[in-house]
């Protein structure tokens, strides 16, 4: 007898975002409905053809954990942790209680810490090897994200950091919910986590022209779906879930924001940067998800594009999303929320799937920010600039990232059923 896989629930979001920090601060970033984007600051951006991001602002370290604990950790390393400590304390998750071998952290980046070795980079040239700082080897590597966490909490459950690019934090959160349905868990702790903007990291899309140049009016530069967009705007930070076997959360009478109920993954084999044109495998992830949750096409109330506000993504994406919903495409509502706070690669997927959960729970589903002229191969149900009231019982998020990756996650509203 085959035994059902455990419900798995969402009952705490700890977010680190250009457009607000915590739970309220995400949510009432969307509700100002405006851009953070601006021009960088954190390092000469002439250089390169590209000179805007989205950075998160006033953060510090030392507010989440022991000043000396950020000595040993970059900033990437600190989101990662933050956003942890902030979804555990809004899920008031007491882990003094809690069996840690049942709790766990998964966690996805893009780049991990190599913004961090490129700070280095130049004592070593200065100095050699006694110029480094020696807990580079710590810090670079992808997995200090979800080991980092496991050490700040003491949780000792499944542990796992992937980097499977833009598409990573949403895997995570797959991975997450795969841990709690085979009973290797009861609690996980996923998301993702970034901190890109260091000149090489930056250059390094700057030089394959994927970035926007509209630097004379950032505020506008990321706009998915329009017509007039001309390529993504790199961003940072972190957000983490807390996902939860859904007797327990009910049993210790915990807010649940909404129940993921599937999760898809699949590859193009196509190329490493250009989307298969086709979007099939794109469309195969999200009927993966669907399939998972046992929810049909025309049942979804809402969808989070990926939407990077790339020339070749949001076609592609916008026939993929076609292929799978077909005539309920033009009563869905699809917004990209990138125009909000640009892409931060591999925590997007998290980011997204945080607003699915509060889009959920509070009934207002947010719109795409610096969506003036929609780009004829990009018509969907675009939901309007002031946003759109009401709470879908089903929602889709999807992320893709570079080698091909595609990944979508399925969320139901909670009703206590």
């Amino acid at each position: 007898m085959v035994t059902p896989a455990r419900r798995v629930v969402i009952t705490g979001i700890g977010a680190i975002t250009p457009i607000g920090i915590g739970t309220s601060g995400l949510w009432q970033g969307l509700e100002r409905r405006a851009s953070a984007v601006g021009p960088v600051t954190r390092f000469d951006p002439s250089p390169f053809r590209s000179r805007l991001c989205a950075e998160v602002k006033d953060f510090h370290g030392s507010d989440f954990m022991e000043a000396k604990r950020t000595k040993r950790l970059d900033r990437f390393g600190q989101f990662a942790v933050a956003a942890t400590r902030l979804a555990i304390a809004d899920a008031e998750l007491d882990l003094a209680r809690e069996d840690r071998d049942r709790v766990g952290s998964m966690m996805g980046t893009a780049l991990g810490g190599v913004g961090y070795a490129e700070e280095q980079y130049p004592n070593y040239l200065r100095d050699g090897v006694r110029g480094v700082d020696p807990t580079l080897a710590l810090v670079v590597f992808a997995g200090a994200a979800s080991c980092n966490v496991a050490i700040e909490f003491g949780i000792t459950g499944p542990n796992s950091t992937n980097g499977m690019s833009c598409a990573s934090g949403t895997i995570a959160i797959g991975d997450g919910f795969r841990a709690i349905q085979r009973g290797d868990a009861d609690v996980m702790l996923a998301g993702g986590a970034e901190a890109p903007l260091a000149p090489l990291c930056y250059g390094a899309f700057a030089i394959i022209r994927a970035m926007s140049t509209r630097n004379d009016d950032p505020a506008t530069a990321s706009r998915p779906f329009d017509k007039d967009r001309d390529g993504f705007v790199m961003a940072e930070g972190a957000v983490v879930l807390v996902l939860e076997e859904r007797e327990r959360a009910l049993a210790r009478g915990a807010r649940i924001y909404a129940e993921l109920s599937g999760f898809g993954v699949t590859n193009d084999a196509h190329h490493m940067t250009s989307p298969r044109p086709d979007g099939s495998q794109a469309a195969r992830a999200m009927r993966l998800a669907l399939g998972e949750a046992h929810v049909s096409p025309g049942e979804v109330g809402y969808i989070n594009a990926h939407a990077s506000s790339t020339p070749l993504n949001d076609p592609t994406e916008t026939g993929a999303i076609r292929q799978v919903f077909g005539d309920a495409t033009t009563r869905i509502p699809v917004s990209g929320t990138k125009g909000y706070y640009g892409h931060a690669l591999g925590a997007s997927g998290a980011f997204e799937a945080a607003i699915c959960a509060l889009a959920a729970d509070r009934g207002w589903l947010p719109p795409t920010v610096n969506l003036h002229e929609t780009d004829p191969a990009c018509v969907l149900h675009h939901v309007p600039p002031a946003g759109l009231a009401g709470s879908p019982e089903y929602l889709l998020s999807n992320s893709f990232g570079f080698g091909g990756i595609n990944a979508a996650l399925v969320f139901r509203r909670a009703d206590g059923r």
